[in-house]
């Protein structure tokens, strides 16, 4: 019978206990004592290399290198035509009869790059003039991580006839900086070798060293005025330094470009050799599209 008030304390307590469970909100969080595994893992760290550049949406300009990054094992193919028909030659009845151009031939040009590793792409490029064009480009400092500019060097070599004809190695760096939210800037010095295309015994010059000049400006959100030029500082200068301008729209992946220019060539080695002649300005475009 002396056990009876200690049986009666314990039911009591179970009975409170169970009240107090049931009363307890479905939402309480885990108790301090749950198992790791109950708790979720953090995601992995995100690629910055994978964003989106609002200012820099493409690694081109029209034919000049940018400073933006490809991703470890991203690529991403380009596609250049330019046709051949002066814009300034001719009536305006005939420009308009040959549609701006677009029925005349063209010079095509196919280009891949590849992300090595982080902050290094290589590329392929051949025009359809049979040269071919070797690239690498690594990045150096990058105004994101504080710096007042981003910097990448940038090295290539054509060579004519299918890479067995005449070759011109090119090496320069490629500065470039923001201008807020509206517009990046770029100043690309280059030097390129072999640049002319008289034999090198006959000739006092037979290397070029220009600067490029560069802006994209963002009108809307996805939609651009592009501009570059490429003045010759230095060794061989036939006279006309290639200059082109053109408007770039943005779809997803993809980059459309519309563009004008002095002069046909799209490789560093085709553009140190010169524009085009008597003032000729012809109609192009640019495709470009990223697999990441």
């Amino acid at each position: 019978m002396r056990r009876l008030p200690l049986l009666t304390l314990v039911a009591a307590a179970v009975v409170a206990m169970s009240a107090r469970v049931a009363a307890a909100p479905a939402g309480d969080p885990p108790s301090p004592q749950a198992p790791a595994a109950a708790q979720a893992a953090p995601g992995p760290a995100s690629d910055p290399d994978l964003d989106f550049q609002p200012l820099q949406p493409d690694f081109t300009l029209v034919n000049l290198p940018t400073t933006l990054r490809l991703a470890r094992n991203a690529s991403a193919f380009r596609v250049t035509h330019r046709f051949t028909r002066p814009l300034n030659q001719g009536s305006v009845g005939s420009l308009f009869a040959d549609a701006l151009g677009i029925d005349s031939s063209a010079q095509i040009g196919l280009e891949y790059r590849y992300g090595i590793f982080r902050g290094t792409q290589i590329g392929f490029r051949r025009t359809n003039d049979r040269t071919i064009e070797l690239f690498t480009h690594q990045s150096v400092a990058e105004e994101r991580d504080g710096r007042p500019v981003s910097v990448a060097v940038f090295g290539s070599i054509d060579g004519t006839n299918n890479f067995r004809g005449s070759y011109s190695p090119a090496l320069g760096a490629i500065v470039s900086r923001r201008l807020g939210s509206a517009a990046m800037v770029y100043v690309t010095p280059m030097w390129v070798n072999n640049s002319n295309s008289l034999p090198a015994e006959v000739v006092d010059d037979n290397d070029t060293t220009f600067v490029g000049i560069a802006a994209r400006i963002r009108l809307r959100r996805t939609v651009y005025v592009v501009a570059e030029v490429m003045p010759r500082i230095a060794g061989y200068d036939p006279g006309d330094h290639q200059a082109s301008i053109a408007i770039e729209k943005v779809v997803g992946g993809h980059a459309f470009q519309l563009n004008v220019s002095n002069g046909i060539a799209s490789t560093i080695g085709s553009m140190a050799r010169g524009a085009g002649t008597n003032g000729d300005w012809f109609l192009g475009f640019n495709i470009s599209r990223k697999f990441f």
